[in-house]
């Protein structure tokens, strides 16, 4: 159902990862072998989300998804902005970068983002951090275009299907990234991916999808046979050849263990699960109010720019899921191909056990 929907040959959707690992390469390479490739525009201006579309389509004819942040209800605290400021400046003082004692102005570049995607003839857009206005969806509909959006509770699912999407990502908790949570912040409830996805199949009668510690035909065998139509995996892209994640980024996935992530607010003020660091741990224990998203995301933009650029490590928001240590280095085509046949051989070992006893 959900391939006839999307137009796809497998069940298989690659998470659109903000922040520059969805080049247009690894978007093209994902939709040629079968799968839905996505590029993460949450962050990107109208026009480089319109030179990236265009490179997509250059090297595809296949559809892929564009994945954008619903706009967020925010404070601007200036007091608590600068007290920010200046506890950001011992880390500009590091890297060499000019200090900072100014409020930022930040820009909703949401309705234009969505103008360009919708113009561009893409045919399939994935929202997170909010549910879309049914009329937001109706005119996405009146376009052709499908829409998914992603739910962390069956509360959330449930009203994702009210205002009419087409497709819901159940997001586990041992996903990497931002958290799509959308009711109930505050207190967010963090129910991992075997204990969400089922209870989400069984409150909406649309297709879910499931996300969070994927990384291999296991748990795409785990996620379909808990009732999902699909799979989306993040992390386990971050690694292939055509991704945009940087060297410090890969290094530190390709030689992570299970327990090296967390949750945290410190980068972005918005719950994120990725690998801990100097920056990140100190940020959480500092004393001061931390701004909430997207205003700590930009105050510390710069920082994580520049740490990035000189390989600091300790410096740089590296999000990755739980099971990051199971990352391989090999293409987007090849990861999708071997999901496909380890999910074939999951299939064949349950039978088999369950025979067996």
């Amino acid at each position: 159902m959900i391939c006839k929907m999307l137009n796809i040959k497998y069940p298989i959707i690659q998470a659109g990862m903000a922040g520059g690992p969805t080049t247009p390469e690894l978007v093209a390479a994902v939709s040629e072998a079968g799968a839905l490739g996505t590029l993460g525009a949450g962050y990107m201006t109208p026009q480089q989300i319109s030179e990236a579309i265009r490179d997509i389509q250059v090297l595809t004819e296949a559809p892929f998804a564009v994945n954008l942040f619903l706009p967020q209800s925010y404070e601007m605290d200036e007091e608590s902005i600068l007290k920010m400021q200046q506890h950001l400046n011992k880390y500009r003082s590091r890297l060499g970068i000019p200090e900072l004692n100014k409020v930022p102005k930040i820009k909703d570049l949401f309705e234009k983002q969505l103008e360009i995607v919708v113009a561009s003839g893409v045919k399939i857009v994935s929202f997170t951090f909010d549910a879309p206005q049914k009329s937001l969806v109706d005119q996405l509909h009146a376009s052709g275009i499908t829409v998914i959006a992603t739910a962390t509770t069956v509360k959330e699912a449930v009203v994702l299907e009210s205002c009419g999407v087409d497709v819901i990502v159940a997001q586990g908790s041992e996903a990497g990234g931002h958290r799509g949570t959308f009711l109930d912040v505050k207190n967010e409830a963090m129910i991992g991916t075997m204990a969400l996805v089922p209870q989400v199949v069984d409150a909406v009668s649309c297709p879910v999808v499931a996300a969070g510690g994927i990384m291999d035909g296991r748990g795409m065998a785990a996620g379909l046979t808990l009732g999902a139509s699909a799979v989306q995996l993040g992390t386990a892209f971050l690694t292939v050849k055509e991704s945009g994640a940087n060297e410090i980024h890969r290094q530190a996935i390709l030689a992570s263990c299970d327990t090296d992530t967390k949750i945290t607010k410190a980068f972005s003020g918005k719950s994120a699960r990725g690998f801990k660091n100097e920056m990140m741990l100190e940020l959480e224990t500092h004393g001061g109010v931390l701004p909430t998203y997207p205003v700590q995301h930009v105050l510390t933009s710069d920082i994580r720019k520049e740490a990035g650029r000189q390989g600091n490590k300790e410096m740089i928001s590296m999000w990755a899921g739980q099971a990051s240590a199971l990352a391989q280095v090999r293409s987007a085509g090849e990861l999708v191909e071997s999901l496909v046949e380890e999910f074939d051989g999951a299939l064949r070992k349950g039978a088999l056990k369950l025979n067996q006893t």
